[in-house]
């Protein structure tokens, strides 16, 4: 009986101490050392990239289709953005309807065709190349979505689907 006294006296000091403590931790960043937000690219062929979120404030600079950004506010429809990673890079506000953020990686094992829709009957759109990178800088094509056997993709402008 005595030694179930002195466990429960301990086990309770150990509870204490713990408590009491300053725990230490290290805080990683979601995606990588010192990244200062998440990359996007750009959906449609022209994007302006203004002072303030409004379709009024001043352009800073226009950005292209597949230009890649990085998103580190979102607020009411808009997205802060840094264009580089140097004190004086170019940074704005861009409508996000017209970006993805935080893009999915995919890469084709084999010409992969793409559907009108999640249907391998459906009408084919676009033939990918074996070994295409969608959202690789050079040749990608942005993933819209991921639902289960199938993947929806920026086709410039439209969009398609490939099964997986």
């Amino acid at each position: 009986m005595k030694k179930y006294a002195w466990l429960t006296i301990v086990t309770a000091l150990i509870l204490m101490l713990g408590s009491v403590m300053p725990v230490q931790a290290e805080i990683i960043p979601p995606h990588g050392e010192g990244q200062i937000g998440l990359q996007a690219v750009v959906l449609c062929e022209e994007l302006t990239l203004r002072e303030k979120p409004s379709f009024s404030s001043k352009a800073v600079q226009t950005l292209q289709y597949r230009d890649l950004i990085i998103v580190t506010e979102e607020a009411d429809g808009w997205a802060r953005c840094v264009l580089g990673d140097s004190e004086d890079a170019p940074c704005g506000w861009v409508n996000s309807d017209y970006i993805v953020i935080d893009p999915a990686w995919y890469r084709t094992e084999k010409k992969t065709p793409v559907y009108a829709w999640n249907d391998t009957s459906a009408p084919k759109v676009a033939l990918l190349d074996k070994n295409t990178a969608l959202f690789d800088p050079d040749t990608y094509l942005p993933v819209l979505k991921d639902e289960g056997e199938w993947l929806v993709v920026s086709l410039r402008g439209a969009s398609g689907w490939i099964h997986k």
